[in-house]
């Protein structure tokens, strides 16, 4: 197994005490960090990393995205939610082809190698063309096929029966870097029978589930008219909470006490994607009403139709100044909060839960941040450093299971010349073909 040794690197280790080193080491063996502080006696590296002037901390893990929506990224500007949806995104995904989710989610992991990004939870369609980016890049990744159960005219690639042949194909491959989720679109999309045969898919292969949930007042309306239960409440009733594999509930917009306690007695991750909340004017949620509820909140940034880009940076220090703003309380999310809930609560909400710490035994997720840029000075505290100040073009280095990534900006595993221009050939190509609606959002 190889052996590195990163030294002379301050370190935010993210360990249970919030422990920062400065001018210190790691040390990585194989997949996992052996050494935090001081390499192991007898510790002989293969490789040696002068870490002077930079940082070292878990790598990040975008908690809810649809990677392959890079293609659609400008194409539905300044439109409230329901037009986003009907007009444009839906009617460009009519014409999507498994070549354009290959080369839009390949886009993507360039976009996310260069951010720090180790792992990212997908909730799209041809999913087995993300599972190849996955295996090809040396990426972690939880990959769900979304599917609407409104008749098989109306879904992309595959219907419900696709999706599961889709798990069995991936279940085990890319060395474990791969989880495999079920994906009903939403509780405002899916019949209830659907959503009860999911959850019962669920419970009989072990596996879990990530969805779109509570995005909006009207939706909870439209929930209590034809259900008598709000959505969660509803989802819970269903079983889609319960699976086994854990829920990943993405947005949680509007939700009462009642449903955040549902959410907490289940261990429901939420995954919060702030940008999208403020491009699309749909507001944003009080977070310490969930961390009242013992829910756990973790960070993606959603699709890059909707947010603009897939910089983790960016999203967690919205989700910090934010929460500042909407409580009206400068000490909301103070210190390393955001940046847990960036790193350890989506990898374990993934199913990574080795992953967003630095410490013995840990995966070796690491990311390297520059600190010798104007905006990174001074280092009174590394940690707002990285909050408040650090962007994703920062991240110099970046390593998952031990295996570099990306070494010096330069990109090791995938053609980022070649994606580039397969993309922005693929992205024309799909916007200029004959679309239609395939549903319909709010009929």
């Amino acid at each position: 197994m190889a052996r590195a040794l990163i030294e002379n690197v301050d370190i935010v280790t993210l360990d249970p005490h919030g422990t920062v080193l400065r001018d210190s080491c790691l040390a990585v063996e194989g997949e996992k960090i052996v050494g935090v502080g001081q390499a192991p006696p007898g510790f002989i590296p293969d490789e040696r990393l002068d870490g002077h002037n930079h940082l070292a901390m878990p790598a990040l893990f975008n908690a809810h995205c649809h990677a392959a929506m890079t293609y659609e990224r400008g194409w539905a500007e300044d439109l409230p939610f329901a037009r986003w949806l009907n007009e444009k995104i839906w009617v460009a995904e009519s014409a999507l082809r498994d070549e354009d989710v290959y080369w839009g989610a390949a886009l993507a992991a360039c976009e996310m190698f260069r951010g720090g990004v180790a792992g990212f939870n997908d909730h799209y369609f041809f999913m087995d063309r993300v599972a190849e980016v996955v295996e090809q890049s040396g990426m972690k990744a939880a990959l769900a096929w979304c599917v609407f159960g409104i008749g098989d005219d109306r879904e992309i690639g595959a219907n419900l029966e696709g999706t599961l042949r889709f798990i069995e194909r991936w279940s085990g491959r890319a060395q474990g870097r791969l989880r495999l989720f079920l994906g009903p679109h939403s509780p405002y999309i899916c019949p209830p029978e659907f959503l009860r045969r999911i959850a019962e898919l669920a419970h009989e292969r072990s596996l879990g589930i990530h969805l779109h949930l509570s995005e909006s007042e009207e939706q909870v309306e439209n929930s209590l008219r034809a259900n008598g239960l709000s959505p969660v409440a509803h989802l819970d009733r269903l079983g889609i909470l319960q699976a086994p594999g854990g829920c990943i509930a993405a947005h949680c917009l509007c939700v009462s006490d009642e449903d955040l306690e549902l959410l907490a007695q289940r261990e429901v991750t939420v995954a919060h994607t702030p940008i999208t909340y403020m491009k699309l004017a749909m507001g944003v949620p009080d977070l310490s009403r969930f961390a009242r509820h013992k829910v756990t909140v973790a960070i993606g940034t959603d699709g890059p139709a909707s947010n603009g880009d897939l910089d983790m940076f960016a999203a967690l220090r919205q989700t910090a100044i934010l929460q500042k703003h909407v409580q009206r309380d400068p000490q909301a999310m103070p210190g390393d909060a955001v940046l847990r809930m960036a790193t350890q609560a989506g990898a374990r909400g993934m199913g990574f839960p080795g992953s967003g710490v630095l410490a013995e035994g840990a995966s070796a997720d690491i990311a390297l941040v520059n600190m010798d840029q104007p905006h990174l000075l001074p280092r009174h505290d590394v940690v707002a450093n990285l909050v408040h100040s650090a962007k994703a073009a920062d991240v110099s280095d970046l390593m998952v299971n031990g295996c570099w990534l990306m070494r010096k900006r330069e990109l090791l595993t995938l053609d980022e010349e070649k994606i580039k221009f397969e993309a922005a050939r693929g992205a024309s190509r799909l916007v200029s073909q004959n679309m239609h609606r395939v549903r319909q959002y709010g009929a």
